[in-house]
């Protein structure tokens, strides 16, 4: 699932569009399925949602425009309510195993420390305290939620602590830099301005981050074999 916001300035879908096609897709499976069967199958099924960075990133920091209407922590309230009417209806249509990402350190992505870290490209810490502001009232929604939709498992998975001790210890983890992306110089490239006919490094592997805004598969790999091991049983 993507941003719940983003869509006014990216090619991004919203939760409304998404549930949408999330129905669609329901019906198709019960058509294939069956009616008992395909609640069976949507009912044992590990639904993830992933929300919010570039509502914050993008739309609040870098655009800003939603700052002239929020302060952080309204702001994150505003995107943890929207995130939990999802989950809900989510439930409506049947998800009973629920994970929900929380927020990365944004304030030390390479794009952010190009636009907002000064010279030295330093984490903004103000950015990260946005994401920890986001995360500490996801994970006050999702408790309630969990109480409320007693029959789920809803489950918080971080990924804040998980991704700084790759930024903030590469070489624990076999990286030699985390402050830059492989793609073009590093420092602004992201998303369609890596494209093939971008320059790149010579060794990903040795990068966190892909371009300026995502890790690179083998940063991916880490983190989810991590989430995975720490929250499977949470699931069952």
């Amino acid at each position: 699932m993507g941003s719940c916001l983003a869509v006014e300035f990216q090619s991004v879908l919203s939760f409304p569009a998404q549930m949408k096609l999330f129905q669609e897709y329901m019906e198709r499976v019960k058509g294939e399925l069956g009616e008992e069967a395909a609640s069976s199958f949507f009912a044992d099924s590990l639904y993830l949602l992933v929300a919010g960075t570039n509502d914050i990133a993008n739309t609040y920091f870098t655009i800003g425009t939603r700052r002239l209407e929020y302060s952080i922590a309204s702001y994150a309230r505003f995107l943890v309510s929207k995130a939990s009417t999802f989950i809900q209806e989510l439930h409506q249509h049947g998800a009973r195993r629920i994970g929900v990402l929380g927020t990365p350190p944004i304030g030390c992505l390479p794009l952010e420390r190009t636009l907002a870290g000064g010279l030295r490209r330093n984490c903004n810490e103000v950015r990260n305290k946005a994401a920890q502001v986001v995360n500490t009232e996801l994970l006050s929604e999702l408790d309630s939620l969990s109480k409320s939709l007693a029959d789920s498992k809803i489950v918080y998975l971080e990924i804040y602590e998980l991704l700084l001790q790759l930024i903030e210890n590469p070489e624990d983890f076999g990286f030699e830099v985390s402050d830059r992306g492989c793609c073009g110089t590093g420092i602004v490239e992201a998303a369609v301005l890596c494209n093939p006919f971008s320059a790149t490094c010579e060794d990903h592997s040795k990068y966190v981050f892909w371009d300026t805004f995502h890790p690179t598969e083998k940063a991916y790999q880490i983190l989810v074999d991590r989430i995975i091991e720490l929250n499977f049983d949470k699931f069952l």
